[in-house]
């Protein structure tokens, strides 16, 4: 079995500093799944226990997935590689020039579609939550997420079921709370979202 967190680390992924997440929030510790997703077999290694996890659920009858949907930009390898495990269609989200949540490039969904979304690292679900949103007003019926790393601090909680590859504690703060803030350490912002 793989340990996904040695994966993340022998990849260079798991990065240690000051960080502004897309989330808005600060870190000590930022988690580049870019690193690992790179390399289609890790991709595919990091991504079979989530693969797993939702293949057993489908069977139990806990969840329905028709297709994978994944907030660009950390979502859209992520999304595909599990639709290539389950064999089921994939998808990407993506902001217009507005910095607004959309879905575009011919992708369709049919009233009543079960989705699932799919990203890299969930600390907020703040992207997997705007493209529920865009996806639902659409017809579909958002049934789960997944990520790599789950590093929600225990204050955040999700609605929907969540399955993840690791769960990975971090600092996590609001930058009114930010200890590295308070310490003077500049903070760097390697995410794709601009807002």
């Amino acid at each position: 079995m793989i340990n996904v967190v040695t994966l993340l680390k022998e990849s260079g992924a798991i990065l240690e500093g000051h960080f502004l997440l897309s989330s808005g929030r600060h870190s000590n510790r930022y988690i580049q799944c870019a690193k690992a997703l790179q390399y289609p077999d890790k991709a595919a290694r990091v991504l079979a226990p989530v693969a797993g996890q939702l293949r057993e659920a489908m069977q139990a009858g806990a969840i329905a997935i028709d297709a994978v949907a994944g907030p660009a930009l950390g979502g859209i390898i992520v999304a595909y590689e599990l639709g290539r495990q389950l064999g089921l269609p994939a998808f990407f989200t993506e902001r217009d020039d507005s910095g607004t949540m959309t879905l575009r490039r011919g992708f369709e969904i049919w009233d009543g579609m079960n989705v699932l979304i799919a990203e890299d690292v969930i600390t907020t679900a703040k992207s997997s939550l705007e493209t529920a949103t865009v996806l639902e007003r659409l017809g579909a019926r958002i049934t789960a997420l997944a990520c790599i790393v789950d590093r929600r601090a225990e204050d955040v909680h999700i609605a929907l079921p969540l399955y993840a590859a690791a769960k990975i504690e971090a600092a996590n703060w609001d930058e009114a709370d930010c200890a590295l803030c308070r310490q003077g350490i500049p903070a760097v912002k390697p995410g794709s979202r601009k807002q």
